[in-house]
């Protein structure tokens, strides 16, 4: 089987035969299916009412798990933004319902924020529709080769961190 990265390989070769174009193979090729991830990720967000960088805070009080709330802080760490990048996504987020700020009881200068009901129906519904956009994505490999290469992915990003 061919595809388009295969032409490109060929044509890179045919032009600069001197140069070592395995990594083409897998960087074009990982390009192309982040782009085809992005599509899907958005229409998945979209469709529930949110964008990508409202399910990132989201999801990290979702996964927080009851009563999904997390100090400013911790969301930095989750969704690697900066404090004022988070300050106004949380802004955001408030104004459209989707969070609430509550007083942190364990600390009397401290806030929580806190998924609300409305937060937690879009959130959850955007993930619901993720994950059936990637298994359609992943439909071409058997689970044995979907298992290889979320293992090979892992060995990759590995010296990265994340």
């Amino acid at each position: 089987m061919r595809d388009e990265v295969d032409d490109l390989i060929e044509a890179w070769a045919r032009e600069r035969a001197d140069l070592d174009l395995g990594p083409v193979a897998v960087f074009s090729r990982i390009s192309r299916l982040a782009h085809h991830l992005d599509k899907a990720r958005r229409a998945s967000f979209t469709a529930h009412g949110i964008e990508s960088w409202e399910f990132d805070v989201l999801a990290a009080l979702r996964r927080a798990g009851d009563p999904y709330e997390l100090s400013p802080g911790k969301l930095l760490r989750e969704t690697l933004v900066t404090s004022g990048t988070m300050t106004n996504r949380v802004d955001r987020l408030v104004q459209r319902g989707l969070v609430e700020r509550n007083p942190d009881p364990s600390d009397r200068r401290g806030v929580l924020v806190r998924l609300t009901p409305e937060g937690k129906d879009a959130v959850d519904g955007a993930f619901s529709a993720l994950l059936t956009a990637e298994r359609d994505l992943l439909s071409g490999l058997p689970e044995s080769d979907r298992t290889a290469l979320a293992g090979l992915l892992r060995q990759l990003l590995a010296p990265f961190g994340s």
